[in-house]
């Protein structure tokens, strides 16, 4: 990434080829300001159009994921002006939504607030078993601004997501896997490790098929079924034109099923 990022970088290693990790750091608990914000986009769109990132692990650091956005930041400021930012602050914290490959969050400590709605942007959440979600904004007199009302919601339904934002109390892991909101509790220390293994399965699948897949889901469940499926028919039909498309076939039809070699075009 440029080298101007201070707070965001995405990294890759050579022991994952393929997989990309989108790092917060910012100390002490990665108050998500609005250069945060910024970086996630930048961070976002590189990891989106970088052909050597076939998926991608968002992660805070061993300590915290996210413990909100940056109230301070916030504090003084008037209706007028949140009003002409406020589409801006959905669009830094939904960043990871944006990109169209696989994408897990690695949730360690807290994920409150605004970080809970970077990861609700995800494909996939894992969390360490002393993980607190939540969104705590009723707290401070609002309500969450940076999406959570509506991917919360999508993901574990409208009654458990107005429970959460009514109250603001803190989701512990075992319930939040309980209800959804996070797919897989594993050790503390083993959040990170367990994120980079899922992200791994996808080095070298067809890249165009995982984002098809992920396309179709994504604006399927924003309209009607009969649209959904138009969305579907032309995805699928649209995979015809693809290389790793023919590759594929012909590798089944030669060699059975999974011994594709893909070549992401």
């Amino acid at each position: 990434m440029d080298g101007m990022a201070e707070f965001v970088t995405l990294e890759t290693s050579e022991d994952h080829p393929g997989v990309g990790t989108i790092l917060l750091n910012r100390p002490p608990m990665n108050a998500l300001n609005r250069q945060v914000q910024v970086e996630l986009l930048a961070a976002a769109e590189e990891a989106s159009t970088r052909d050597d990132i076939k998926a991608v692990v968002v992660y805070g650091g061993p300590k915290v994921l996210a413990a909100g956005a940056d109230i301070k930041e916030m504090n003084d400021m008037t209706y007028a002006e949140m009003s002409k930012v406020a589409g801006r602050l959905q669009d830094g914290l939904g960043a990871i939504a944006t990109i169209p490959k696989p994408t897990v969050a690695a949730i360690t400590g807290y994920a409150l607030g605004g970080g809970l709605e970077v990861v609700l942007g995800a494909d996939r959440r894992i969390a360490g078993d002393n993980a607190k979600l939540g969104v705590p904004e009723v707290l401070l007199g609002v309500i969450p601004g940076g999406g959570g009302t509506q991917r919360l919601a999508r993901l574990v339904g409208p009654a458990k997501a107005k429970d959460m934002i009514f109250t603001g109390r803190f989701v512990g892991a075992e319930e939040a896997l309980s209800i959804g909101l996070v797919d897989e509790v594993v050790a503390p220390d083993e959040v990170y490790n367990a994120a980079l293994k899922w992200a791994d399965q996808f080095a070298n699948a067809a890249s165009a098929a995982l984002a098809a897949g992920k396309a179709a889901v994504d604006r399927g469940l924003e309209t009607d079924l009969a649209t959904g499926l138009a969305i579907e028919a032309q995805l699928f039909a649209g995979l015809f034109a693809t290389e790793d498309r023919t590759i594929g076939m012909n590798s089944f039809v030669e060699n059975g099923p999974g011994k594709a070699k893909f070549t992401g075009r």
